[in-house]
């Protein structure tokens, strides 16, 4: 059934949160005190394969500083820079040196350390405390950065020489920001979501075309999207469902195998300032200076948390009232934040549990709290 109003008001009283990361079908976050939570579908790193609809701590007792919710595994740096990964390992995604799966955390190969990682999909990137970024995992379309597209089980650098400042993997691509502002991006780019003007695939980091200075990138399926310093909202990519938030589905442009998109980076529209914003699978969500919540594109599980099921090509206001500290738009159909008093809302696809409401099965249109 559909949660179509109302949220979670009345729901017991749930952890707080510092930080938040939505996958596909599972979702971990960071408690102040740095213990790692995970909550949905598949390994959550608490030792079983059983899937949880409310929060369970991660094995090991670590402090985390973040964590980072893919497909099937999970990622984090410890407050000591360390990287761990747990969950499916199907293409080396964990970065242990094997291709087998791990139901807590198990250490990353190479002894090096990281400011942070992201997981995403079958893949995972990092950025050292030096500013060298690594990637692992699935590499059939380049998505590595590595200038081949042989997969990798451990951290492999990503060629170009380049200083990152974050680096933040999609499905099929990657996309990262310098620590001079540069956003360059590698991997498929059948549907001009490297952002490059071109269709053309690339297995080294490209120029984001138009000269923009950024702050963060966020990589997606099949779209982009980042933040200037201003914070002015760009994407760039695919565009049936108005992921890139420009007031249409229709282009500007047309990739032969995807249609609607944009080879180059077209401004979000409705003259917003964001603080942050973050790329989900076919839809995106970004969070202003004063800590109001907006997402567009596709939402056809409530994932853009108006109350409707109506796609948006421009942002929309997330019902509810709450003010937000951060956002993570999910990989798969729903998207979470914390709020500036660190409780944890998530609103969309509810059918692993995902939501961490203690069900699971019908979408919630609006935001719920997650809870204990």
């Amino acid at each position: 059934m559909l949660a179509g109003c109302g949220g979670n008001l009345g729901a017991p009283i749930g952890l707080t949160f510092a930080g938040i990361s939505a996958g596909e079908f599972h979702t971990c976050g960071v408690r102040p005190s740095g213990a790692a939570y995970c909550w949905g579908g598949g390994e959550l790193g608490d030792g079983d394969s059983t899937g949880s609809a409310t929060p369970v701590a991660v094995s090991g007792g670590l402090a985390f500083a973040v964590v980072s919710a893919g497909t099937g595994h999970t990622c984090g740096v410890t407050t000591a820079g360390t990287a761990y990964c747990w969950g499916i390992n199907l293409f080396g995604e964990l970065g242990t040196g094997t291709t087998m799966n791990r139901t807590t955390p198990a250490v990353v190969s190479g002894g090096l350390t990281f400011a942070a990682v992201r997981a995403r999909a079958t893949q995972t990137c990092g950025v050292t405390t030096a500013g060298v970024a690594y990637c692992w995992g699935l590499n059939n379309l380049g998505q590595l950065g590595t200038g081949t597209t042989m997969n990798s089980t451990t951290p492999t650098v990503v060629s170009g020489g380049l200083a990152f400042a974050a680096v933040n993997p999609g499905t099929g691509h990657t996309c990262g920001v310098t620590t001079a502002g540069a956003a360059y991006c590698w991997g498929d780019n059948s549907s001009g979501e490297l952002g490059s003007g071109t269709t053309t695939n690339s297995t080294m980091p490209a120029a984001v075309s138009g000269g923009l200075t950024f702050a963060t990138v966020s990589a997606a399926d099949a779209h982009s999207c980042g933040m200037t310093p201003a914070g002015a909202a760009y994407c760039w990519g695919w565009n049936h469902y108005g992921q890139l938030g420009n007031g249409t589905t229709t282009g500007p442009y047309t990739c032969l195998a995807a249609g609607p998109c944009s080879m180059t980076p077209v401004a979000v529209g409705g003259g917003l300032t964001f603080a942050a914003v973050s790329a989900g699978s076919s839809h995106t969500c970004g969070v202003t200076p004063l800590g109001a919540a907006y997402c567009w594109g596709f939402n056809n599980l409530g994932q853009l948390g108006n109350g409707t099921t109506m796609d948006s090509a421009t942002p929309v206001a997330i019902s509810g009232g709450l003010t937000f500290a951060a956002l993570s738009a999910g990989g798969g159909t729903y998207t979470c934040g914390i709020t500036t008093g660190a409780a944890a809302y998530c609103w969309g696809d509810n059918s692993s549990g995902q939501l961490g409401t203690g069900t699971m099965g019908g979408p919630s249109l609006v935001p719920v709290r997650v809870v204990q």
